[in-house]
């Protein structure tokens, strides 16, 4: 039995780029394969958002009035849906004035259960560390 360690790290603004939001859909996407692995291997993915990549995780983003979009704030429920890991930058948000009100920290409208973490830079680092496979956007 083998676990494929994949970390998604979003960096980048979530408009005016399709990077964070490929991030997000790469990270749901990373649960179907389970199909293609041998029995019992399995997948865990993560994803974290650090830098400018927090403001994609903010609660009623208005994308669609400014942009003409879709936001990802329901990319973001559907990873904590799927029981993803998501790690939060505590001191990305501390620079930009952020709190946990500020955030999609769960999914709960929707029937999840998971919630979103707040952690340092240095748990996200590790995060890193031991994935087998990281994706930066």
């Amino acid at each position: 039995m083998a676990t494929k360690k994949l970390a998604f790290v979003v960096r980048s603004l979530p408009y005016k780029t399709e990077a964070s939001r490929l991030a997000l859909t790469h990270a749901i996407s990373s649960q179907t394969v389970e199909i293609y692995l041998n029995d019992g291997d399995l997948v865990e993915a993560s994803i974290s958002y650090v830098g400018d990549g927090v403001f994609n995780i903010l609660k009623n983003q208005q994308a669609g009035k400014h942009y003409g979009i879709t936001t990802n704030e329901g990319h973001a429920k559907n990873t904590l849906l799927l029981d993803l890991k998501v790690l939060i930058c505590k001191e990305d948000l501390d620079k930009f004035g952020l709190t946990e009100e500020n955030l999609v920290m769960d999914a709960e409208d929707l029937g999840g259960d998971m919630r979103a973490n707040i952690v340092s830079y240095n748990e996200i680092q590790k995060e890193m560390e031991t994935a087998d496979h990281l994706l930066f956007c």
